[in-house]
């Protein structure tokens, strides 16, 4: 199960499993993203390398304007996903 909502102070807040079947969920959440924006990891179990690569696309197309993503709460698993794919040098994580 995955779902993907606001918490009150504006940030993305996702749990459960990201993977091919929820990028569009994720990518339409964040289609309208323009400016820095806090993304929580806490209750994410897993994520594919095609959840990775929607927030890579939404990264890329933030960075353009000099804002991005702010990944955190990752557990350990999923730090080091990111980490292995150089993504740590992309994203900032918390």
């Amino acid at each position: 199960m995955f779902d993907i909502r606001r918490g009150a102070n504006g940030e993305v807040l996702i749990s459960g499993r990201l993977d091919a079947a929820q990028v569009d969920r994720v990518r339409e959440e964040l289609k309208n993203q323009a400016t820095s924006c806090e993304v929580n990891f806490e209750k994410l179990d897993y994520i594919s390398s095609a959840g990775m690569g929607v927030l890579l696309g939404v990264q890329k197309r933030l960075s353009a304007n000099g804002q991005g993503l702010i990944l955190t709460n990752m557990n350990r698993h999923i730090r080091e996903l990111f980490t292995i794919a150089g993504f740590n040098h992309v994203f900032t994580i918390k």
